[in-house]
């Protein structure tokens, strides 16, 4: 009776900040969900502040070409949130999400420290160029000033991504649908303060970088990250932390392991009558090999009992008898890494979408600083061009969750309305005909600067920015679509054990998107620039590059992407029984 009191005041498998047991009615829910939010706003300005605007600055004061830049922001954007794998795996196995938070922005700050004092000196940097074609390049020293600091705040970055949306999951029920819900809602408004966050970095941040200087912006994404701190902290009576349990790779590999080499179940000789015991030593034998027999189907048996039939050869991990004492398996083990397994399909086909939002920050800037900016008297930076989409995403996040969401309960009498996979999916197809879209207008780009004699000049073309603001709306809705659905997929699907690295396959996406997006350039360099063939993507003035059939290009892999996707979808099957409403 006192131990069901007990279980009922305490929610078990969670701490508070000092690593108590953490109690109903004091810990999680919405209240300290805020807190997480509103860090979220601050962390997301000081990484987008930068990473929107860092392949001007690259071209601008650290003299590189159109092409290293664009590599440069896509492996430092890939690197940052392929390391919310890391934050993700040491939340999970050795500290809490609200460790790993403090760890990483404290980290992220010094990085962005560096940066500052480096934009702040003029002889940690090139000096500015005699003319567009004598410029002098950036000294060995110089350049690993630039990656020291941007790279130690990719780490800082990797780890808030990969412990900050877990931390605010982490605060809900999920054995209520109410829980369930609000947890749904925490995932599309963690999407709308990310989209925040960035609205301000690309407005005020980035005007603030073109007008005062980048010493100011770094400046400012510095102040963002230190006072985040204090902001999270100011939550930490009210967090519920979940313990670590391990290392969740460990698991893994044991699990695989020892479902390819544990050997059958032992079985007993026939009789050979040179080696046959005596009857009465025979006997006692046969008891005990009897009741050992018997114990071990037990066993097995119990253990087999809750096995599901996919991925048969995993079963064998409990089936039979390990190798080794270490590769000893228990039923929720094997069934955990079943789950983990079958994630991986669907976290393969948003990689392609990721490729395609890379060139926001590149390709699609670079677009917009050779077109007319000025809207009336006043000049837009091509680097607050993400003002479209993470606007529509901040109209349509709210939409989603107070309107289009409770409309498709209602028709569907289901706990979800809307599935993760259909909402991933029609991120996909948004995705496709953004770039088909993009394709369009670079075609009329390069027709108005043919039409108007500057197809050879860096001169703007009387052709208005707003024309690249389409793609953008597509790819924005994109993200909105695909990133929440992600989160909430991930989340929710993957062992408790594993949460936070399962989450962080989202942010991974995005980073094999961005080196894909590197990649691709490269390939497709070294396949249009052979012979006496200029590459599609190479030389310092964009004008000169067939970047209409790069999107083109990009458009055809996506539609062939959201086939695979298809084929794994309608195969895939939720975990939990969705619950009528």
């Amino acid at each position: 009776m006192e131990e069901g009191r007990e279980m009922a005041t305490y929610w078990d498998g969670y701490v508070d900040w000092r690593k108590r047991p953490a109690l109903r009615g004091k810990h999680g829910g919405f209240v300290p969900v805020f807190f997480v939010l509103v860090v979220e706003v601050m962390e997301n300005l000081a990484f987008l502040a930068n990473a929107s605007n860092l392949v001007t600055y690259l071209m601008g004061f650290m003299h590189f070409s159109p092409s290293k830049s664009a590599t440069t922001v896509t492996n430092f954007m890939g690197t940052a949130f392929l390391l919310a794998l890391l934050g993700g795996f040491l939340s999970d196995a050795f500290f809490t999400t609200y460790v790993i938070y403090l760890i990483s922005a404290a980290i992220e700050f010094l990085g962005l420290v560096i940066l500052t004092i480096q934009a702040k000196s003029s002889s940690l940097k090139p000096p500015p160029c005699e003319s567009p074609t004598m410029c002098q390049s950036v000294t060995n020293s110089q350049a690993a000033m630039l990656f020291g600091g941007l790279y130690l705040t990719a780490l800082g970055i990797g780890g808030i991504k990969g412990s900050l949306a877990p931390h605010g999951a982490e605060q809900f029920d999920e054995d209520t649908v109410q829980g369930r819900k609000a947890r749904s809602t925490f995932f599309n408004y963690f999407v709308f303060c990310l989209s925040l966050g960035g609205l301000i970095a690309v407005t005020f941040v980035v005007w603030v970088e073109d007008n005062k200087g980048w010493q100011w912006g770094f400046g400012i994404s510095t102040i963002a990250i230190l006072l985040s701190i204090p902001v999270f902290l100011a939550g930490s009576r009210l967090y519920r932390n979940k313990i670590p349990t391990g290392s969740p790779l460990t698991t893994i590999a044991k699990v695989l392991t020892a479902g390819i080499f544990n050997r059958q179940t032992a079985e007993c000789p026939k009789a050979v009558i040179d080696c046959a015991p005596s009857p009465a030593t025979m006997e006692i034998e046969t008891t005990k090999q009897d009741f050992y027999k018997e114990e071990q189907q037990e066993i097995i048996q119990s253990n087999t009992e809750t096995l599901s039939t996919d991925l048969k050869f995993l079963n064998r991990a409990v089936e039979r008898h390990p190798m080794a004492e270490f590769l000893h398996c228990t039923t929720d083990e094997v069934q955990d890494v079943k789950i983990v397994i079958k994630l991986l399909p669907i976290f393969l086909s948003t990689i392609m979408l990721n490729c395609c939002l890379a060139q926001l920050s590149t390709f699609s800037v670079e677009q917009a600083a050779t077109m007319n900016t000025r809207v009336g008297s006043l000049t837009v930076p091509p680097a607050s061009l993400p003002i479209f989409p993470v606007t529509f995403i901040m109209i349509l996040a709210p939409i989603y969750d107070h309107v289009i969401l409770p409309f498709a309960r209602r028709v569907t009498n289901t706990e979800m309305g809307i599935t993760h996979l259909q909402r991933i999916g029609t991120g996909l197809v948004l995705s496709i005909i953004a770039m088909a879209v993009a394709a369009l207008v670079e075609v009329k780009r390069k027709h108005v600067a043919t039409r108007e004699g500057i197809l050879d000049t860096t001169e703007p073309l009387p052709i208005s920015f707003f024309w690249i603001a389409i793609q953008y709306l597509f790819l924005g809705s994109a993200d909105l679509f695909t990133l929440a659905g992600l989160l909430e997929f991930f989340f929710s699907e993957a062992p408790s054990k594993m949460r936070s690295l399962a989450t962080s396959l989202s942010w991974a996406s995005l980073a094999l998107g961005y080196y894909l997006s590197s990649v691709l350039v490269e390939i497709v360099n070294s396949a249009t620039g052979r012979g006496s063939h200029e590459p599609w993507l190479k030389g310092s003035n964009l004008n000169e590059y067939r970047l209409e059939r790069f999107y083109w290009l990009m458009c055809a892999l996506s539609a062939v992407n959201y086939l695979h996707f298809l084929f794994w979808a309608f195969r895939y099957r939720y975990r939990r029984t969705e619950a009528k409403v």
